[in-house]
């Protein structure tokens, strides 16, 4: 059973979304992470932003939560504002 974390922050603007997007296109996996994927989406207008990681088992969602909890502050694209999971039922690319 696949698993999603989703986390929506606030507070993040054009310019430090384009950051963020050159530090992804440029750097490694995260150390910690063994997600299978993740999107970042945007909201520009309203500074916001959601971030979904997708993780193939619990013990991957465990250790991949678990190493995001513990990343400082300053390395998050703003301002944290919640946390979820939730179980993948689905996912089809069109």
């Amino acid at each position: 059973m696949a698993l999603a974390r989703v986390v929506s922050f606030e507070g993040i603007n054009k310019d430090r979304m384009n950051e963020i997007k050159r530090e992804m296109d440029e750097g490694d996996r995260p150390e910690g992470v063994p997600a299978t994927e993740v999107v970042v989406l945007h909201d520009a207008d309203t500074d916001k932003s959601l971030v979904v990681f997708f993780f193939d088992s619990e013990d991957d969602y465990a250790t991949g939560d678990a190493t995001l909890n513990g990343m400082p502050a300053a390395d998050t694209p703003g301002r944290r504002t919640s946390v979820s999971r939730y179980e993948v039922v689905t996912r089809m690319t069109m």
